[in-house]
């Protein structure tokens, strides 16, 4: 289903500029963009992602992952394909470096059948995710604008690499996000993603400072190209100073994938030393993912120390929260929590495919 796209502006040459993300694509007639999803059509650029799904599942919010927006609850999780980056560890590969005509996917996903597929499974969120939902921003967008008028929340999650003004109407539909800051060098989004790290920083601050969509950020720690402390040190340092001290940071394991096969798996002993820089630099909320570590995914309360929301995996184990206060001191926990209680959870996926609602 081709759609008509937003930010693009046609040249002097013929060609068109997607302003979408800061690759600023030029695109000649018959041509896609980087990221495969954006297309010159008769002078007009068009994407070939609305309305088509590679695949649905049903996820525990934490597996986004976001430790503070509606512990316990499930959210509907789809993409497309293709995407902005070039990550040379993709660990979404088969569909983020994939063209559409490439997979198995349907197109009549309309954004009135996302919600119901959504509403059917009791899934009371959505998430745009497993390839960059940024390049298909027209579709996100009209799914989340549904959503919202049947009461459903929705979450983003993202490499956060987008333009200002398109950065601004997309997150005016999103409640909550989590952006993949890859690393904290220059040289490493240059050479290893294809792209540029002040951007993805722009956004950070941008939405920690202006916006009201509740924001965590993981950083996928590789053996030997961004796992330094020192380099651990500077991204806590950032956060802590540009974002605030209760912004959630996960560290998450590696693992070989993609072009990317000659590093081993991240060890959970760099997860750990990662969440005890960040958290020594200040920030109250580190989390560790990917490994089995139940102190590593559990919340503490930053006055008294004591467990708030203890984790295993993706699964709420055990709670100690009132109305979103730590039970034994009162300390108010940064986050957006429902009203009632949060209730222990088995942190299962539910794959769906292509399902007929």
């Amino acid at each position: 289903m081709l759609h008509e796209a937003r930010h693009w502006q046609p040249t002097a040459d013929g060609r068109l500029l997607c302003t979408l993300c800061p690759r600023a694509c030029r695109i000649g007639e018959g041509q896609a963009g980087f990221c495969f999803i954006r297309q010159n059509r008769g002078g007009r650029l068009v994407t070939a992602g609305y309305g088509r799904s590679t695949g649905f599942a049903v996820d525990p919010i934490e597996k986004k992952p976001l430790a503070h927006y509606l512990p316990g609850s499930s959210v509907l999780s789809f993409g497309t394909a293709g995407c902005c980056l070039g990550c040379r560890f993709c660990q979404n590969w088969d569909i983020s470096k994939a063209r559409l005509d490439d997979r198995a996917s349907e197109d009549r996903w309309t954004p009135e059948r996302v919600v119901d597929l959504a509403v059917a499974r009791g899934a009371p969120g959505i998430a745009f995710t497993y390839n960059d939902p940024i390049i298909w921003a027209e579709y996100a967008i009209d799914v989340a604008r549904e959503a919202h008028a049947r009461g459903l929340f929705t979450v983003f999650v993202t490499s956060g690499y987008v333009a200002g003004e398109a950065r601004a109407e997309i997150f005016r539909h999103m409640d909550a996000t989590n952006v993949d800051l890859k690393a904290f060098t220059e040289e490493f989004y240059a050479r290893v993603t294809l792209s540029h790290l002040a951007p993805v920083l722009d956004t950070l601050a941008w939405l920690a400072k202006e916006t009201d969509v509740w924001v965590e950020v993981t950083n996928l720690l590789i053996p030997g190209l961004n796992d330094a402390p020192d380099e651990t040190r500077r991204l806590a340092d950032w956060v802590a100073e540009h974002m605030g001290p209760d912004v959630p940071l996960h560290f998450t394991a590696f693992h070989p994938d993609y072009k990317l096969l000659d590093r081993p798996r991240t060890p959970a002993a760099t997860l750990t030393r990662a969440r005890a820089i960040a958290r020594a630099a200040g920030l109250r909320h580190v989390y560790t993912g990917n490994v089995h570590d139940p102190d590593g995914q559990t919340t503490f309360c930053p006055r008294c120390g004591a467990r708030v929301i203890e984790r295993d995996w993706h699964a709420v184990r055990a709670v100690w929260m009132k109305a979103g206060a730590c039970a034994a001191c009162g300390e108010r926990i940064a986050g957006r929590f429902a009203e009632g209680e949060v209730a222990p959870t088995a942190g299962r996926r539910v794959m769906l495919g292509l399902p007929e609602v």
